[in-house]
């Protein structure tokens, strides 16, 4: 099994908030891909960040984050919103998404 920081763009804190959300290896990761990897880490409790979003895709294509630019950029924003929107927490209480976001639950 390879460490998350393996992977090109991610260091210790995105490793970290990976982990958190059940995502331990390099593998496991690039086996779920960027999208269905970034839901887990909104369902998680993590705030919702386009920047974070592109730079996991980036990162498993193996590209330089800020690689990201014009039509390629405004579909991944159009993806991340859609993502956004899904109602992740919609079924949670404010307590739940209180406790998910400090991390209790």
């Amino acid at each position: 099994m390879t460490a998350l920081t393996s992977i090109k763009n991610i260091g210790p804190a995105f490793e970290k908030s990976l982990k958190a959300a059940g995502i331990t290896t390099a593998e496991q990761l690039r086996e779920m891909g960027a999208d269905a990897a970034y839901r887990r880490l909104l369902e998680n409790g993590g705030r919702p960040h386009f920047i974070g979003y592109y730079v996991l895709h980036m990162a498993l294509q193996g590209r330089p984050w800020n690689d990201c630019k014009g039509e390629e950029k405004k579909a991944l924003r159009k993806s991340f919103d859609q993502i956004k929107a899904g109602s992740f927490d919609a079924d949670r209480s404010e307590l739940e998404q209180f406790l998910d976001r400090i991390g209790v639950r």
